[in-house]
């Protein structure tokens, strides 16, 4: 009897290790915390920008020329924190070639499972009541945020008309929840 007692018991202590192995591993996947402690930064030019030092050459005509039609910001904000502490300046930004970008620039947010950039046409709430909104309308995901520190572009899909929306979000996919946001002023 007591053989068995013995088997039972160490079967059950095996289960029961392999059930906490396996709930901290997926525990780890899930929340993936040593994220909170890694910084990626990456520093994008606007595309379109030419860095050029001479000045604009005259026309044949003998007339000065008109600059060349480059990027045009068409709407602003600062982004706000809600999740996170979030800080920094969305653009809408329209392209010489008449496309459109996001940029964030100065971004400085925490490091997250499963952040994406958010083009929503939901308004931006301060505090708690702003965490949820975004995903309750429409919204189009501009991809992975690239990296939670500096300046970078999110291109817009061709079939997206960027005036029915009206603010960004960074969210968190994985827990559907933002961790800041920026109300788009038209410029």
């Amino acid at each position: 009897m007591e053989r068995v007692r013995k088997a039972l018991t160490g079967r059950l202590a095996v289960a029961v290790l392999v059930v906490v192995v396996g709930g901290v591993g997926f525990g780890l996947y899930w929340f993936q915390p040593w994220k909170l402690w890694q910084d990626e930064t990456v520093q994008e030019a606007l595309p379109g920008v030419v860095e050029n030092s001479a000045p604009p050459a005259a026309a044949p005509s003998g007339e000065p020329s008109s600059p060349a039609a480059g990027p045009q910001t068409l709407a602003s904000g600062e982004l706000i924190s809600h999740e996170h502490a979030t800080s920094g300046t969305v653009k809408l930004v329209r392209l010489a070639d008449g496309t459109h970008v996001v940029r964030l620039e100065n971004l400085s947010t925490s490091n997250g499972p499963d952040l994406r950039v958010w083009l929503t046409d939901a308004p931006v709430k301060q505090g708690n009541a702003g965490w949820h909104v975004f995903d309750d309308g429409k919204y189009v995901s501009l991809g992975k945020l690239k990296g939670n520190k500096g300046s970078q572009n999110y291109a817009l899909p061709p079939d997206v008309d960027p005036s029915s929306y009206g603010s960004v979000s960074i969210w968190c996919d994985r827990f559907d929840v933002s961790f800041g946001a920026a109300e788009l002023a038209r410029v």
